[in-house]
């Protein structure tokens, strides 16, 4: 780590001043005015790197990996599938909190909470980004997020649950708030909360509940984190699955004072690639113009290729949609399992092109970010 942090500043310099593609747009204002100075310069930070190029993330990239075909690693320190891959960490983390509102010593992917945040505050101290997804129960009749019972109108002020939904907020909130730095600093968070409305798989989905319920509760979440719990260290991100058109992409947004990033979730699912790029090149199109006239940071919250059976789909299908397109960061999901996979391991049918991917000048993981640069000062 100390010879890390002796040339990482001289090299993430020369980094960042990498240009570029279209001008970024003027940032609108973080929606939570009270935000800690380094939540605002991290969000403001992000605006300026767009131009430069796209982060690269993966979904619980220190917890586990696919140690070779058929078997997998777990916990093991240090370790990380990218960086076996590549050479170096994702510029950004993903982490999930399921079954944290349970009060389990355990996310629903069994990472350990104690572990997720030793693993946030590594990410942090290397510079890069973390963000953080909640699919949590159903606060209603306590079945997974994957239910699609009716719950919003049940959990909103006034109704019979929503006790229930705050005492989650609580769980939640505490967790968030024990995210700290080296000096006791908050650490910066984006936290992506029901994602993926836009379908209908979880009970806060598209026919699970009114455009009004939606943003009713989207609204009175962020309220309570920021406003009740004092928690000012998150940037929020409004994520999206499949939308036809920038009506159906807004209509349960919440509003600016209540989003920072704007996203989506795209999936090859068995499509062939020649298929997957040209709806994904149609939303991105639409999601940069959406962002851009709301002054929000555009973001490719989730996305991935299963098994990555394409020994070129980093460099020929991905890439080119990043660079004609650009957001903020591309977050693949997890390496959870030795047959479901979402990044290259050493070894993997794509991993010399993943490679590729990261030793392309628009393509920033951790070491081209420096230790904190990011928190400390614009970039």
């Amino acid at each position: 780590m100390k010879l890390f942090r002796t040339f990482a500043l001289a090299a993430a310099a020369a980094a960042l001043a990498l240009g570029a593609r279209a001008q970024a747009p003027a940032p609108a204002p973080i929606a939570d005015p009270a935000a800690t100075p380094a939540t605002k310069l991290l969000l403001a930070n992000l605006h300026r790197l767009l131009p430069r190029g796209v982060m690269y993330g993966h979904q619980d990239d220190l917890a586990y990996g696919v140690a070779q075909a058929g078997q997998m690693w777990k916990g093991d320190a240090n370790r990380s599938d990218v960086k076996s891959t590549a050479g170096a960490y994702p510029g950004v983390f993903g982490w999930e909190l399921g079954h944290l509102e349970l009060d389990s010593a355990r996310n629903l992917d069994g990472v350990p909470f104690t572990k997720i945040r030793s693993y946030v505050q590594q990410a942090y101290a290397m510079g890069a980004v973390n963000t953080i997804s909640w699919h949590l129960d159903n606060p209603h009749n306590g079945k997974t997020a994957w239910d699609t019972a009716r719950t919003v109108k049940y959990i909103l002020p006034g109704g019979p649950d929503h006790a229930k939904f705050v005492a989650r907020l609580d769980r939640l909130a505490a967790f968030l708030g024990s995210l700290k730095g080296p000096k006791g600093e908050a650490i910066p968070v984006i936290f992506r909360p029901f994602h993926e409305h836009t379908g209908s798989w979880f009970w806060w989905g598209k026919k699970e509940c009114t455009p009004a319920e939606f943003t009713a509760l989207w609204r009175f979440t962020v309220d309570y984190l920021h406003n009740q719990k004092q928690l000012h260290n998150l940037i929020i991100a409004y994520s999206a699955s499949d939308f036809a058109d920038e009506a159906d992409y807004l209509e349960r947004y919440p509003g600016d004072a209540y989003a920072d990033v704007l996203g989506f979730d795209d999936y090859v699912n068995g499509k062939a690639a020649d298929k997957f790029q040209p709806g994904m090149a149609r939303k991105l199109a639409l999601l940069t113009s959406i962002s851009k006239a709301h002054g929000k940071l555009p973001a490719l919250t989730e996305v991935g290729y299963d098994g990555v059976p394409d020994p070129a789909w980093w460099t020929k299908t991905l890439l080119p949609l990043l660079k004609q397109y650009p957001v903020s960061y591309a977050l693949t999901w997890r390496n959870g399992d030795p047959v479901h996979y979402f990044t290259a391991y050493p070894g993997q049918a794509s991993a010399a092109d993943f490679k590729q991917f990261f030793q392309d000048k628009q393509t920033f993981f951790a070491n081209r970010l420096g230790p904190l640069r990011l928190y400390a000062k614009p970039i």
